[in-house]
């Protein structure tokens, strides 16, 4: 058989396996956007039912003859076709000794978990999703066990999954120098930064305006509407089942309508990358194969670089004030730039300022490094949670509803985490670079972000999926992640907003 014929056979199995995955996602997206509290449970069920078909044939014999053979001979094989290779090799290594029944067993309590956390946190107690927790730490760290090849810790395995080549001793660096520089960094602007009026930001805005402005954000970013679904959820998160059908989820709060803003600004960035990828990576099977943090640097790039710019702030302001009425009548474009950059310690992630933002990070990324490899159990969350708020934020955390249960994302998986704070860094990275180019801040004030599109499509979208981490950031900007180009931004901007 030759590599050709190899190639279209495996394809063939990949094609239904991408249906397969693609009815899984849209189930999923149902339960967390519009599916009866009632009727989670079955839907998880289906799920799982769905999860096993995938399973079955990326455990079955003629599907890992192929990989193994084009993985051991890769000639006549496009740079494409052998990225593919090497991604479901690794994959075939990781999984192939997980059976059937402990796959199905482990879909299932995922798929459950959603729904208890959403219904602990509706009720303010962690101990109704204490046991979905401790099931699906025990369900990881015994699919780890099942790899030939053993990790250092439970949780380099983790992170290797997300951010490839990354592990503890890395990110225990790189969060120490967030530590160094920032909180200091907030101290003194609690201690001697100026006032910031912030008396509108909590005006009562109707949901169908912020609906209207959130669609007009997303255009204006450079989606394409005729391939691009919004609608509400509890936690926004944004999916897609190929370029033709990328799905936004925002949340809206009729008296916080800049939540919203940011909350669609960033999502609208991961759609921008699901959408605007080189048409042969999806033919192919590897658009999904960018790194977490390759994906929340362009969310986050949208949501702060963009997003909380004075550049941005005077294009967006006259439309703000048109679609909200007389919501922000007596605001200036001066008041509404500082307000949505005020910096302060605060409980909620999602709602965390720019420069705390990575402190919500960290107490995360501790807490789930230490409750992976074991060195704490799940009845400790809630206080070690609260006593992690208290030392590195300063705030006292009055409920687990807005504190270890905020988050949805220890319902399926650990170690995406970190992959926030590493956007965040490698964000501001590829913004020095592009700003060789061209006067990015110009082209934004203009209202014109479709150069900035332009670009990550030609310098990140085009060669995420094709490289690891580390490669990926040493083509776009020519070196690898230097944190301190995050830092320098940080210290630039707030001790100006803050005139210290």
């Amino acid at each position: 058989m030759t590599n050709e014929q190899r190639l279209r056979q495996l394809y063939k199995i990949l094609s239904e396996v991408r249906s397969y995955g693609h009815a899984v996602g849209k189930l999923e997206f149902d339960i967390q956007c519009c599916a009866p509290e009632d009727g989670m449970d079955s839907a998880g069920e289906d799920m799982a039912v769905l999860g096993q078909r995938i399973h079955k044939l990326t455990h079955c014999k003629k599907y890992i003859s192929l990989v193994e053979a084009l993985h051991a001979d890769s000639e006549g094989l496009t740079p494409v076709q052998k990225r593919l290779v090497e991604y479901l090799y690794d994959d075939y290594c990781k999984q192939k000794n997980i059976s059937a029944g402990f796959a199905y067993e482990w879909d299932l309590a995922m798929n459950k978990a959603y729904g208890q956390w959403l219904a602990a946190k509706k009720a303010n107690d962690f101990s109704l999703f204490r046991d979905a927790l401790g099931q699906l730490i025990d369900y990881t760290r015994r699919a780890i066990d099942l790899r030939d090849d053993k990790p250092a810790t439970y949780y380099n395995a983790c992170l290797d999954d997300y951010e490839k080549g990354n592990d503890q001793t890395q990110l225990d660096a790189f969060f120490d120098a967030l530590r160094q520089r920032i909180v200091p960094l907030i101290a003194r602007i609690q201690k001697d930064g100026k006032p910031i009026r912030r008396d509108f930001m909590n005006r009562p805005c109707p949901v169908a305006q912020q609906e209207a402005f959130s669609r007009y954000l997303l255009k204006l970013e450079g989606l394409r509407e005729s391939a691009l679904v919004l609608m509400p959820t509890e936690h926004p998160f944004t999916t897609n089942f190929g370029p033709c059908d990328v799905r936004v989820t925002t949340h809206y709060f009729e008296d916080n309508f800049i939540s919203n803003v940011f909350s669609t600004l960033h999502e609208g960035g991961h759609a921008l990358f699901m959408q605007y990828q080189p048409k042969e990576f999806y033919d192919n099977f590897i658009d999904e194969r960018m790194s977490n943090a390759m994906h929340e640097c362009i969310s986050r790039f949208y949501e702060n670089l963009i997003g909380r710019s004075e550049a941005f702030i005077h294009f967006i302001y006259p439309k703000l004030k048109q679609i909200s009425g007389d919501t922000f009548a007596d605001v200036s474009e001066r008041e509404l730039y500082e307000a949505v950059n005020i910096a302060e310690p605060s409980l909620i992630r999602t709602e965390a300022d720019e420069l705390t933002y990575c402190l919500h990070i960290l107490i995360r990324y501790e807490l789930e490094k230490a409750f992976i490899n074991g060195e704490i159990t799940v009845d400790e969350i809630p206080a070690l949670w609260n006593q992690k708020y208290a030392q590195y934020l300063g705030v006292q955390v009055p409920d687990d509803t807005q504190g270890c249960l905020q988050d949805v994302h220890w319902t399926s998986s650990f170690g995406y985490f970190p992959s926030y704070a590493l956007g965040s860094a490698y964000g501001v990275q590829i913004l020095r670079r592009m700003e060789m180019d061209f006067d990015v801040f110009e082209a934004v004030r203009q209202g014109e972000l479709f150069k900035v599109r332009d670009w990550l499509m030609g310098h990140v979208f085009n060669v995420a999926a094709m490289t690891d981490p580390d490669e990926w950031i040493r083509a776009v900007t020519g070196e690898s992640l230097n944190v301190n180009y995050y830092l320098d931004y940080l210290e630039e901007k707030f001790t100006k907003l803050y005139q210290i």
